[in-house]
């Protein structure tokens, strides 16, 4: 009975203050950073992120749809599936391809706000028409950092052979780097001079991407201080499980390649990263993370925490040797589940821990600013300019303006493309016309499910009966999702259930 009343007195202060009420329009930060896995205080402490999620709405369960960069990308930012975009690579640019779908930019820019890109926001090169989806989605040029030229640089020192090379693992000094900076520290520069010195009267929509911890794992040298190498652990399954079926296996080709690693000699495709590099790569992914953290930190000592609503999150995460995998280019949970936290003026802290996803962001941004009154839901293959295929979450974080509370859908769906059954030298990031397999998965709060099926890369569509692998992973035991059960007679039902809840919500414009 208190909790109903504490939350009918809350509902009734929000539909007084001036947020509930839609009065004021507030400015949007959107902070993205690349390849930043959900990570919690075991791993490391990022103080500044928690900080932001100690200070809003903390969504703990958040997936990216596709664990790549370009599709995901464009599916958290149009608001839809990358079946709906057709898009699975870094080579189609939705808008002459699909239909001319309207991006969080673009809508913010169409209701009078300023519209700003810093970084990677999009994908650059075709899947944004080599401009960022400029002028359409932004109101000036996107900044993209000086230094952004040398990111694949020979900059690193190798400690071995005493010469510069292209290492996945890359601590540096920052004034002896080209430029005498990082992508990262000149977008942060220009994200804060964004702030301060533009001289406008209409909210602005500035969204900033941050480069790291995408490989190389290049980052200022001190960084590597705060995480000592003795408190780094191990994945717990190290080498692949021998119930991981072929097709799930990528082959991490783009960490192979780099000039440390390649020195390593690991068997193509299934060999495993010795014990000591593992520690090593793990400690470098966590140091690159904290770099970030502080300039997240110095960035929103620069926003007006007042007047801002600030989304912070990830394309998708990034396997740390679990199951002997490393990258993304998966469909399991380190690869596809993100930080997704939303700070918004007059809401209260709150932790939820239903599964959503990426594509819930378009919709609840529209209606945190106020701006989704007539905005459809999408239908069957919508080619609509503007509507909503994922659900807005701000019934969730209990501020519906017209309900207490709201039932939500309780999973979330990815997928992710493959060439063949057993894995090859472009498993990990096949072209479209490559593409013969398609692993779909869905994520309740305790289960991932995921069928690898055949796929037309012409006609975009599925055949179900032919079905290439199933996985099953019990998150009650086995949260690293080492052990696939779905053999089991006891999970007979589950695997049914799941089963059909994927394939009515996947091949919905079948049926």
């Amino acid at each position: 009975m208190l909790e109903i009343c504490v939350n009918l007195c809350f509902t009734i202060l929000f539909l007084l203050h001036p947020y509930g009420a839609s009065i004021q329009k507030h400015n949007v930060l959107i902070i993205l950073i690349d390849d930043l896995r959900h990570l919690s205080d075991k791993d490391i402490f990022l103080p500044n992120i928690d900080k932001i999620a100690a200070n809003g709405i903390n969504f703990e369960n958040a997936y990216a749809q596709q664990a790549l960069c370009a599709p995901s990308r464009n599916s958290l930012l149009t608001g839809r599936r990358p079946d709906s975009l057709r898009l699975y690579d870094f080579y189609n640019y939705w808008r002459v391809k699909v239909g001319n779908f309207t991006t969080i930019p673009q809508f913010y820019k169409e209701n009078g706000f300023e519209t700003y890109s810093v970084g990677k926001v999009f994908h650059p090169g075709a899947s944004s028409n080599f401009t960022d989806d400029y002028p359409l989605s932004w109101s000036h040029v996107p900044y993209h950092p000086p230094t952004e030229q040398y990111k694949d640089a020979a900059v690193c020192k190798d400690k071995e052979t005493l010469r510069y090379q292209k290492n996945l693992i890359c601590p540096v000094k920052v004034e002896i780097q080209p430029g005498k900076s990082l992508p990262d520290l000149e977008s942060l520069e220009h994200a804060i001079r964004i702030i301060n010195e533009r001289n406008s009267s209409k909210p602005f929509m500035l969204a900033i991407g941050f480069h790291k911890p995408h490989i190389p794992l290049k980052f200022p040298k001190k960084y590597l201080e705060r995480v000592p190498i003795q408190t780094v652990h191990p994945p717990q399954q190290p080498n692949k499980p021998e119930g991981l079926p072929t097709v799930s296996w990528h082959p991490w080709t783009d960490v192979r390649h780099r000039d440390d690693i390649k020195r390593l000699n690991i068997s193509f495709p299934y060999g495993t990263m010795p014990t000591d590099w593992t520690l090593r790569i793990r400690q470098s992914y966590y140091a690159a993370a904290t770099y970030i953290d502080d300039l997240v930190g110095k960035l929103m000592a620069a926003v007006n925490k007042n007047n801002t609503i600030v989304l912070l999150t990830s394309d998708h995460g990034w396997s740390l040797g679990e199951n002997g995998l490393w990258a993304k280019y998966s469909n399991f949970n380190v690869a596809l589940k993100v930080p997704l936290i939303f700070n918004v003026p007059g809401m209260p802290h709150k932790s939820i821990e239903t599964p959503v996803e990426l594509i819930d962001i378009f919709p609840t941004l529209a209606e945190l600013s106020g701006l989704s009154s007539n905005i459809p839901k999408c239908t069957c293959d919508d080619k609509r300019l503007l509507c909503f295929e994922g659900n807005s979450l701000v019934s969730l974080m209990g501020m519906n303006r017209f309900n207490i509370s709201v039932k939500s859908k309780s999973f979330a769906l990815s997928q992710y493309p493959r060439p063949s059954v057993h894995p090859k030298s472009n498993s990990d990031k096949p072209r479209l016309k490559d593409i013969k397999i398609m692993g779909y998965s869905i994520k309740t709060k305790r289960f991932r499910y995921t069928e690898w099926i055949s796929f037309n890369n012409t006609l975009f569509t599925r055949d179900w009966n032919k079905v290439y692998a199933l996985e099953l992973y019990d998150h009650s035991f086995d949260p690293e999702e080492t052990k696939n059960v779905y053999l089991q007679p006891k999970y007979k039902r589950i695997v049914k259930y799941l089963s059909t809840i994927l394939r009515s919500r996947v091949n919905i414009c079948d049926n």
